[in-house]
């Protein structure tokens, strides 16, 4: 006897209910691992609180001014961004940076240094450089950039730089990873990207970590994936065993990583933006040092980076303005960046706008690790170069075992 058809609808509508209740089931237990994500996020975010609200007042009888900036930004010039210069305007002064350094792709046809954003803008200084690739893959930034870096890809590397600083460019290796040259004749490296970190980072996670924190943690979604550059500052270190270099850290802005669906015309009807300027502009940043009696304008801001008077400061953990690290024995007091003699009472001095863990290093091994002072005053025997590395293991082990603060190296000759 055949069974009724209402009872074989049942069946089948009671299979449905559980293969639908399996699935949401599944869709829920997925979201678990973000969930708890965004718990983490809100601690991180309460620790980054104390430590700002912890942070003492800079010394107001300082000799230098502090001046927070970015650099490596590309705009719709260089064909990987269709960002905007009001957009780039707004975010900087949503920041409130002093500067900025646009690095535009170089282009055979065009002069992208003289087209993207150069001078003050909004009560921002912008410095119109050039991202370079030469013939050999070698990829770097040259600061202010020229029409004759368009045709960098048919030179070498060598011959491509060395018109650069003729002309008395900034020249900083990017990708040191990819680097194939020896990096001599110039002036530092890129030891930190941000793109370059983020991309790293799953796709498909990044969206559902979007959908659960971006609203109330847009930058700290950067903490997902940040990790100290290794291999960039392994590089770095064995540049400066034989010649001073400058680290710099790329923002490298391109306000494109997301996800997108678009009309046929190309206008967009549904996206998520992970990389907004304004949030790119917050993560990571250069803090230079000029002196006083000096206003900040083009040629002081290069003068300062070229002479490696600035550090790196990861701000979205904590605002680290008001850092220094200075030398000072009978010859005088110099900061980062500068050479000193060798002479009895020489020593490094290190200060903090917030309690932490310093790590110094010496020709890149380790040569003091202490955690929980705000100054440290390091007496010196031996000549070699020493830089710092700050940390701050009040924001929990994730975050604070990665750098703070990067410094340059003082050369104690």
């Amino acid at each position: 006897m055949r069974g009724c058809p209402w009872q074989a609808s049942m069946v089948s509508m009671k299979r449905t209910r559980k293969l639908v209740l399996a699935i949401l089931a599944l869709v829920l237990l997925s979201q678990i691992p973000f969930a708890y994500r965004r718990y983490k996020l809100g601690r991180l975010n309460a620790a980054i609180q104390v430590v700002n609200s912890n942070r003492k007042i800079p010394n107001s009888e300082d000799p230098f001014v502090e001046y927070q900036g970015v650099m490596h930004v590309h705009s719709f010039l260089g064909g990987h961004s269709a960002g905007t210069f009001q957009e780039i305007v707004s975010a900087a002064q949503t920041n409130e940076l002093k500067f900025v350094v646009m690095t535009e792709h170089a282009e055979k046809e065009i002069d992208t240094s003289a087209m993207t954003l150069q001078g003050m803008h909004g009560g921002v200084l912008f410095v119109n450089g050039n991202e370079v690739s030469t013939a050999t893959g070698d990829r770097f930034l040259s600061v202010p950039g020229d029409a004759s870096l368009g045709g960098a890809d048919k030179f070498s590397t060598t011959d491509i730089a060395a018109n650069a600083r003729a002309r008395g460019a900034v020249n900083i290796i990017a990708y040191p990873d990819e680097f194939k040259s020896d990096g001599n004749g110039f002036a530092g490296v890129e030891v930190y990207n941000l793109f370059t970190n983020a991309k790293q980072y799953n796709r498909v996670a990044a969206f559902f970590d979007a959908l659960w924190s971006r609203r109330r943690y847009p930058d700290l979604l950067f903490a997902k994936f940040y990790h100290r550059p290794e291999g960039a500052l392994k590089r770095w270190d064995a540049m400066l065993a034989t010649g001073k270099s400058v680290a710099t850290a790329g923002n490298d802005s391109h306000s494109n990583i997301g996800i997108s669906l678009n009309d046929g015309s190309g206008k967009e009807l549904v996206g998520l933006k992970l990389d907004p300027y304004e949030t790119s502009f917050r993560l990571v940043r250069m803090h230079v040092l000029i002196r006083r009696d000096k206003s900040l304008d083009t040629n002081s801001l290069l003068e300062a980076i070229r002479a490696g008077h600035c550090f790196i400061g990861f701000d979205v953990f904590g605002d680290p303005s008001g850092f220094r690290f200075t030398a000072s024995n009978g010859f005088g007091t110099v900061i980062q960046g500068d050479e000193i003699p060798l002479q009895s009472e020489t020593s490094l001095n290190v200060s903090l706008p917030v309690s932490g863990r310093i790590v110094v290093l010496k020709s890149g091994q380790t040569f003091l690790d202490e955690t929980g002072v705000s100054a440290k005053r390091i007496r010196l025997a031996e000549r070699g170069v020493y830089r710092v590395e700050v940390y701050l293991p009040q924001l929990g082990k994730s975050i604070g075992d990665q750098p703070w603060i990067i410094s340059n190296p003082i050369y104690v000759r």
